[in-house]
């Protein structure tokens, strides 16, 4: 018996297919309706028919982007376990979920470096979910002695940033394979349990940077 085979994509979803492409190729002020229309094989009356203009069909996508990753890291945690636990599934969330996204790094850099005009109530309601989740977690390893204190912002850079430059650099280090000694093609396992361990030992109530404060405290007295 045939397998039943699915339906081709819808012209809205060709449209936002096209669109990731181009803004993470252009960046918003460089991407053109004419190219994405092109690209979808559609005419510009039904791009303008499913989003109001560029800017919505822009943010549409960075909406999309954000949803997935609040989605994502919500159901890591729910899945429940120690802190530590929590924290190592977030952080392979936001790695498999967000960052392993073809055309995510480019287009977030890209936002970020223009100052994030582009978001609006809706993304930054997606954004401050994750940053929820985050915040809860590292309070929870708090409360049960596992955490020291943290600020949940700081700790997310210091989780996303590796992971989206790791990302970005993906067409960089396809073409040179090799710089001096090292290879730089490292499997993406390897940067998320690297990440893991990075967050983990920075947290930890009786990590070195905890430790350096306590023994500066003995000091002062």
């Amino acid at each position: 018996m045939a397998r039943p085979t699915a339906p081709p994509p819808s012209s809205r979803d060709r449209l936002l297919a096209a669109a990731r492409e181009e803004f993470a190729a252009r960046g918003f002020d460089g991407a053109k309706v004419d190219r994405i229309a092109a690209r979808a094989r559609v005419n510009k009356a039904m791009l303008y028919y499913h989003f109001q203009n560029k800017a919505a069909l822009y943010r549409e996508i960075l909406r999309e982007l954000f949803h997935g990753v609040a989605q994502g890291v919500t159901a890591s945690r729910q899945q429940g376990g120690t802190p530590e636990d929590q924290l190592r599934r977030f952080v392979e969330t936001i790695a498999r979920d967000g960052i392993a996204r073809p055309h995510f790094p480019a287009i977030w850099l890209r936002e970020m470096a223009d100052g994030g005009r582009h978001l609006d109530a809706s993304i930054v309601g997606e954004i401050r979910r994750v940053l929820t989740v985050l915040t809860a977690i590292l309070a929870e390893g708090e409360r049960a002695g596992r955490f020291r204190p943290s600020h949940p912002f700081v700790t997310h850079m210091g989780i996303v940033a590796p992971l989206l430059l790791f990302a970005a650099s993906a067409p960089l280090r396809s073409r040179f394979g090799r710089i001096g000694p090292a290879s730089i093609n490292v499997p993406p396992e390897f940067l998320i349990a690297h990440v893991q361990n990075a967050t983990l030992t920075a947290l930890a109530s009786d990590g070195p940077a905890l430790g350096r404060q306590r023994a500066a405290s003995r000091t002062r007295r």
